[in-house]
């Protein structure tokens, strides 16, 4: 079994962790914009609309709910699991604390564009790092070895929770359909900079 060099193990565990504090800053920014969120996102913000949670709260709970997923699929899981569980939430929390709202549609689109890209970047970066997927991907990845493609398997779990929370009341709009679009190649993008091979 090969083991890392400690520099190595360094890089990977403060990429990861850089990687989800950008990510859930992302998620913050792109729900100031208010011009649509991903999917888990409109679901997240729907939930919170109807219990009076934070967002962030909400992305915690439905976190540990998706893990708690993964037993029958036989998922296992990595630290970046577990600190992806942690992180983004609380982070999304302070970003919304933060970050004003603003009634300017040229900035309202600089929230949506600067947020996305976070979110592109943060993924290649947590992604990267090879500690483990998050509770949502490792659910898609789960379905996918029981038979489902990757595609069909990611788009009935995105499928489904945008309905649901569009019906909680989440923002579904031209974000929505940009981030969509937008999300992939950008993630591509940046995994091929940042992903950590081993020596």
């Amino acid at each position: 079994m090969l083991t890392l060099p400690t520099s190595r193990r360094t890089r990977r565990f403060g990429q990861l962790l850089v990687g989800l504090v950008f990510y859930g800053a992302g998620i913050g920014v792109m729900v100031r914009s208010e011009l649509g969120l991903n999917p888990w996102q409109v679901f997240h913000e729907g939930a919170s609309i109807q219990t009076g949670l934070t967002m962030g709260t909400i992305t915690i709970i439905t976190g540990v709910c998706v893990l708690l997923l993964w037993i029958p699929l036989k998922e296992r899981v990595g630290a970046g699991t577990v600190l992806n569980v942690a992180t983004i939430g609380p982070v999304l929390d302070l970003t919304l604390w933060l970050v004003p709202d603003t009634g300017t549609l040229w900035l309202r689109i600089v929230y949506l564009v600067g947020g996305t890209v976070l979110v592109g970047i943060a993924t290649g970066m947590y992604v990267g790092a090879g500690l483990g997927p998050g509770p949502r991907d490792g659910l898609m990845t789960g379905l996918a070895r029981r038979g489902l493609s990757i595609r069909v398997a990611r788009t009935f779990i995105e499928i489904t929770v945008l309905a649901l929370g569009w019906l909680l009341g989440g923002t579904v709009g031209l974000g929505t359909v940009f981030f969509a679009v937008a999300i992939g190649p950008l993630s591509q993008f940046f995994l091929a900079r940042w992903t950590v091979t081993s020596p």
